[in-house]
């Protein structure tokens, strides 16, 4: 059976073998630490040997990778070149792409980032919104692509990955032991708001809703005040705000992010861009 290495992952190594750090590589690569140490952790279960050891200065490489290093920059050198040659292909035209407004900033900022750092002549536009109006728009042909958030189990797309969905409070707050439980509601149209609305039916919750907008950052503001909790996902819960785990709050299901497509034939930045994300969460 035929065994091809990964790209993606030989340059991780080499970046982090430069940085000897995988912060600092994360940064240069737009990727977070836990991606990029996955990445090595891939790479060493591929070829079965150690790449790097804890030293006082950070890391540094195993004897095994010293004898990647020469061969995994050749590798991307050679990678570079043929791009190189093939340069007039470039990457070119509008791009449209749909995201739900929380997951722009943690999840995807990172990777429109690099992409259009790779293909400066990509006119990348981005829309905000729920996912049932980004799955409409899709419909419509007013997008090329679309991430969205399904209920796990019952997603219609492609998924990247999958998520909990959790009850978040401020830090040092008390929203979440009174009663009525005072809740930011969710916009009308977010994929979030049948799930919430079923759990605190089915568990008898007593609840009231503290703010109701289409704004997720003015929801946000309300449960930074400590006048209200909502929902979030696991993964991307901000740093000002704390996961509550109170056993009087309902559970909550997981969650798909799932990778959409405009029914016309994808354009050449589209498929590149999928491919991305689909690395991205790897």
């Amino acid at each position: 059976m035929a065994r091809t290495l990964d790209l993606l992952l030989i340059r991780t190594f080499v970046t982090v073998a430069d940085c000897s750090s995988m912060t600092n590589a994360g940064n240069k690569l737009h990727l977070t630490q836990a991606a990029v140490s996955q990445h090595v952790r891939r790479l060493e279960d591929q070829l079965g040997w150690p790449l790097f050891e804890r030293a006082r200065a950070g890391l540094r490489l195993t004897r095994s990778g010293e004898r990647l290093l020469r061969k995994a920059r050749h590798l991307l050198a050679l990678n570079d070149e043929i791009l190189d040659d093939f340069g007039e292909q470039a990457l070119k035209g509008p791009l449209r792409l749909g995201v739900p407004p929380d997951l722009i900033g943690t999840m995807i900022a990172p990777i429109l980032k690099a992409f259009s750092e790779t293909w400066p002549q990509v006119e990348l536009f981005l829309v905000s919104s729920a996912s049932p109006d980004l799955k409409e728009f899709l419909r419509k042909g007013e997008l090329d692509l679309a991430i969205l958030e399904e209920p796990a189990g019952q997603e219609t797309g492609e998924c990247l990955a999958v998520d909990r969905l959790v009850w978040v409070g401020a830090r040092g707050g008390q929203a979440f032991s009174r009663c009525p439980l005072p809740i930011s509601m969710v916009p009308a149209t977010c994929a979030f708001r049948p799930i919430l609305l079923d759990a605190l039916h089915e568990s008898g919750t007593p609840w009231r809703s503290a703010f109701e907008t289409g704004s997720i950052e003015a929801a946000m503001t309300t449960v930074r005040a400590d006048l209200a909790v909502m929902p979030w996902l696991s993964s991307i819960v901000p740093e000002d705000l704390v996961v509550l785990t109170d056993a009087s709050l309902p559970d909550l299901c997981s969650f798909a992010i799932t990778l959409h497509f405009a029914a016309q034939t994808m354009s050449p930045a589209a498929t590149e861009l999928a491919c991305a994300m689909r690395m991205a969460g790897r």
